[in-house]
């Protein structure tokens, strides 16, 4: 009971926090140098709080439609930063790139040490392949970009286990409950057990950016809109270029 109590907790923290506070919601792969980026500006600003709400980009939206309250938004994929702007979610003014990314494929090591799978169409000869859900998990969108260009989409058709998010995919991967997982390159290179089988050819998938915009009743705190500012400093540069990811 306790544990049931507490988990409904964290789902309902972003509807209650207080009107003061900063509210972000990001995609799984980038939790830990958004808690990085946050802690070094609660450490500035010990007044304001940040609570931090991690979803799939699709499964983002989605609550932000049904009354998810969030200030700041990262969405790594084009389509769903479009879907915000539609939907009067965001301030258009704010919407900008964040951060960009690569996607690779990663599994455990005996992969690589047998020479097994060095690229997309030694993928044929594997029985289970994690791939987030294309639907939801943009991750997933730009793995079945690559499989389908390379075309190798109905060889893989009944070999591809969907997950809920890209830390889902690489913990199969580091279980070995699966041959291999199409992950962002940051996700693999937090990895203990799986390692990068291959870096995915960049010419098969858009490329991987991170949008980055203030909601419209963010805009209106000037608590957020400093917060906004910090993100696009050289300081949080520097700490997404230290979590591997690139930046301009």
């Amino acid at each position: 009971m306790k544990k049931l109590i507490f988990t409904i907790a964290l789902i309902l923290l972003p509807y209650c926090v207080q009107a003061d506070d900063i509210v972000i919601g990001a995609g799984v792969g980038l939790k830990d140098v958004i808690n990085e980026l946050s802690g070094d500006y609660s450490l500035k600003t010990p007044a304001v709080a940040i609570t931090k709400s991690y979803l799939a980009s699709g499964a983002l939206a989605k609550q932000m439609d049904n009354g998810l309250k969030v200030d700041v938004v990262f969405v790594a994929n084009l389509d769903w930063i479009e879907y915000m702007k539609n939907k009067k979610h965001v301030d258009a003014s704010t919407v900008g790139p964040f951060a960009y990314n690569t996607l690779v494929f990663a599994g455990l090591p005996r992969h690589a040490d047998n020479g097994s799978v060095q690229g997309m169409q030694d993928l044929v000869r594997l029985d289970k392949i994690a791939v987030g859900s294309p639907k939801i998990v943009p991750a997933g969108d730009y793995a079945m970009h690559a499989i389908r260009k390379a075309g190798i989409e109905k060889a893989l058709e009944k070999k591809l286990v969907m997950a809920r998010d890209v830390r889902d995919c690489m913990m199969y991967a580091e279980r070995g409950e699966v041959d291999g997982a199409f992950v962002y390159r940051t996700d693999a290179m937090m990895a203990h057990n799986a390692k990068i089988l291959f870096s995915v050819p960049t010419d098969l998938y858009p490329r991987v950016v991170y949008m980055m915009a203030v909601t419209t009743a963010g805009a209106k705190k000037d608590e957020t809109m400093a917060f906004y500012r910090f993100l696009k400093s050289t300081e949080a540069k520097n700490i997404l270029k230290k979590h591997g990811f690139e930046v301009h």
